[in-house]
């Protein structure tokens, strides 16, 4: 797979309140919606301390002839206006959510080796328990020295699904190295301000997050 036809975008809350967190769930909701429209492969890693409902952040990695559109009109701030579904007498009501892509070369950077991975394979049962598949395809990789794994079962070949674990490890270590440079350089803070600022590349209202033009 090479990397033209893979995007990787960072979406992040900064250092907003739960309102963000929730805003940040439902615009992974509409990205998967959209890649999933445009033939695209949707995954969103989030951390493994995050609450999955609503995560602070996640990495999501598009695959696919048209991944680049995607990630591009989907870059910038995205504002939700909504009012608090946790604070009935929050007065505030606009919600900030950034979305930075991740460069290719900070995903080039990030090396894994062979030596330290753990690849197991099982069966992948078909939906329903029906059209069980007879070969062992599914895959599982495990990075030894952390202990942090990654699967797939999409694929009906051994080797398509090695490649998609592989894939996903490596988004599981470059949402964790993305979070760890911005802790490090204040970047939360610094993004967050950044989105709040900055012209919001789409906007969003109500708890049934509909687009307003």
């Amino acid at each position: 797979m090479n990397s033209a036809s893979q995007q990787h975008l960072l979406v992040t809350s900064g250092d907003g309140p739960r309102e963000c967190r929730r805003a940040v769930a439902l615009v992974l909701r509409r990205i998967e919606r959209e890649a999933l429209l445009k033939g695209l492969r949707f995954c969103a890693t989030v951390p493994d301390s995050s609450c999955e409902r609503d995560p602070a952040s996640a990495l999501v990695t598009l695959t696919g002839p048209d991944a680049d559109n995607v990630a591009s009109v989907w870059s910038g701030t995205v504002k939700w206006t909504c009012k608090s579904p946790f604070r009935p007498h929050c007065k505030r009501q606009n919600w900030f959510v950034g979305v930075f892509p991740v460069t290719r070369q900070e995903h080039g950077d990030l090396r894994l080796d062979p030596k330290d991975l753990r690849i197991e394979t099982f069966r992948a049962g078909g939906p329903g328990g029906q059209h069980q598949n007879t070969t062992d395809s599914g895959v599982r990789i495990t990075h030894m020295p952390t202990g942090v794994s990654a699967h797939s079962t999409d694929e009906r070949s051994q080797h398509r699904n090695r490649q998609v674990a592989l894939d996903r490890l490596r988004a599981r270590f470059l949402l964790k190295s993305q979070e760890q440079a911005a802790q490090n350089r204040s970047d939360h803070n610094r993004k967050h301000r950044q989105l709040e600022r900055g012209n919001p590349v789409r906007t969003f209202k109500g708890e049934r997050f509909e687009e307003t033009r």
